[in-house]
């Protein structure tokens, strides 16, 4: 697909200020929109919108297709009627800089749970509400009532992994299936409703941006988890053992980042019989997300055209080997289906073989540079912005790379490694900079390229260290939880931001 020549920031909604603990749909995210429109900025970026499962990651969901209900707002329930003020003044005193998980998500489904009771008892007299609710099933009819019945049953059995289930509903059963839906028809019903809840706040906040010329730049993993809806309702589409655990998972081959590779843990698909039924899951996974985001940045694009298949039980990904997947063929099913180009960034990033270049070329799609990986001193390095091509969206990083300020600070302690002092030249004479606002440099050569897009994190803009970090792969811990604070987004900040994105040719038309 075409892009033009614009610009855009990268903040997950988790990040954003707010007083109930984590980033949400409210009345922050709105003011967001109006600083990135006033800002020139085309692209708002998130990551995953997805239910976090086990470690709080939006790149480890429980549905490939059901939102995140930790991002509703409880402001915004008060205003739809389901929640009274008073629900809302007792919010415990979280931290405002950092998401702590664990309270968070048991205070929002308490008050997701008052909500609903009022929800309940709200729907047999208010006809708008049940015109509202019973469209949402029709909008949601492809994912709805498999993902309502997978949580509620994950509930019941303390979130344990589907397979632990028992026989008879870990491989779904007619019977035990009916008698669960029966069962627990509360429970399905109030997910149903979170769900709900989720996607009215979300589109909305959609439409307000992109009434304002703000796009939003979504991201789909392409693997799955292992214990979501997905696998669970769908088990012959992966490669799985009797006992309904994964009989090889995802990562990939050791390289000068890690000796003995990455062990992703996600099972891997069973391309064949995906390709037996024209990619309809695929097809219905890209569509439905295209009901959420303008733009669609594809992880680990590489994988569609050779995944690293690991033979589960194994404790690294050394012993691993290469698949190949039928990437030509599922885009062009998706182009079919979808019609038209596809809005897609292709996410080409590590060790990319010839067939993923001709992969990504043949449909059209943007691929990802990223300043940080620049400066190891090749001059033909392709993440050096005078190698880039139009067909590109440059990033001064990405969620998984430390800050600009903190990549920088890394490089310049004394005890840092020679490669990294030879790093930290390069940059500095590259980029004609002294380092002072090394932050602003690296915004200013992705915005001068001429990559069609350049997107920034917005710890970037601000000019923050390590402490705002959002991810480090391959760590367990303090992973996903950095928020930025009412106030920072100045007027000051947004001025030079817009000024620059006009220097460069950004700004959107209009």
């Amino acid at each position: 697909m075409k892009f033009k020549r614009s610009s855009g920031i990268l903040l997950h909604p988790t990040s954003l200020p707010g007083r109930f603990g984590v980033g949400d749909l409210g009345h922050e995210a709105y003011r967001f929109v109006d600083w990135l429109a006033a800002a020139g900025q085309v692209y708002w970026q998130v990551m995953p919108l997805g239910p976090t499962g086990y470690g709080d990651s939006p790149y480890s969901s429980l549905s490939a297709f059901a939102g995140n209900t930790n991002l509703v707002s409880p402001e915004k329930l008060v205003e739809s009627g389901l929640l009274a003020d008073a629900d809302v003044q007792d919010a415990p005193e979280l931290p405002p800089a950092r998401v702590d998980y664990g309270r968070v998500i048991g205070h929002k489904r308490g008050l997701l749970e008052k909500a609903f009771q009022n929800f309940k008892r709200k729907l047999p007299t208010d006809e708008g509400l049940r015109r509202d609710y019973e469209g949402f099933h029709g909008f949601a009819s492809v994912w709805l009532d498999d993902y309502a019945l997978f949580a509620a049953l994950r509930d019941e059995h303390k979130g344990a992994g589907w397979n632990g289930w028992g026989a008879g509903l870990a491989k779904r059963e007619p019977a035990a299936v009916e008698g669960a839906r029966r069962g627990f028809a509360e429970r399905i019903e109030a997910h149903r409703f979170f769900q709900y809840a989720f996607f009215q706040q979300w589109l909305k906040l959609k439409k307000y941006a992109n009434e304002r010329g703000v796009r939003v730049v979504g991201d789909m993993p392409i693997f799955v988890a292992h214990d979501s809806a997905d696998v669970w309702s769908r088990p012959e589409m992966f490669k799985l053992k009797d006992d309904g655990a994964p009989a090889f998972v995802a990562g990939v081959p050791p390289d000068a980042f890690s000796e003995t590779g990455q062990l992703w843990g996600n099972p891997v698909y069973e391309w064949e019989r995906m390709r037996a039924d024209g990619f309809r899951w695929w097809t219905e996974r890209v569509r439905e997300t295209l009901k959420l985001v303008d733009v669609v940045r594809l992880d680990h694009f590489r994988g569609f055209a050779a995944f690293w298949e690991v033979p589960a039980g194994h404790e690294t990904a050394e012993r691993g080997r290469w698949v190949e997947a039928p990437g030509r063929d599922l885009f062009g099913a998706l182009k079919g289906a979808l019609g038209g180009d596809l809005p897609i960034i292709a996410e080409d990033l590590g060790t990319i073989t010839p067939d993923v270049h001709r992969l990504r070329d043949e449909f059209g799609l943007p691929g990802m540079r990223v300043l940080q990986f620049a400066f190891c001193g090749d001059p033909h390095d392709t993440h050096l912005p005078h190698e880039y091509t139009r067909s590109t969206v440059a990033y001064t990083g990405t969620h998984d790379n430390d800050t600009v300020v903190g990549w920088f600070r890394q490089r310049s302690r004394e005890e840092a490694s020679e490669d990294e002092k030879r790093e930290r030249e390069n940059c500095l004479k590259y980029l004609a900079s002294e380092g002072r606002e090394i932050n602003w440099d690296f915004i200013r050569a992705a915005q001068m390229s001429v990559a069609d897009i350049a997107v920034a994190q917005l710890q970037d803009v601000l000019g923050l260290g390590s402490e705002a970090r959002m991810n480090t792969p391959a760590s367990a811990e303090g992973n996903w939880a950095w928020r930025f604070r009412e106030g920072a987004l100045t007027d000051e900040l947004r001025g030079r931001l817009r000024e620059m994105t006009a220097t460069y040719g950004r700004l959107r038309d209009g």
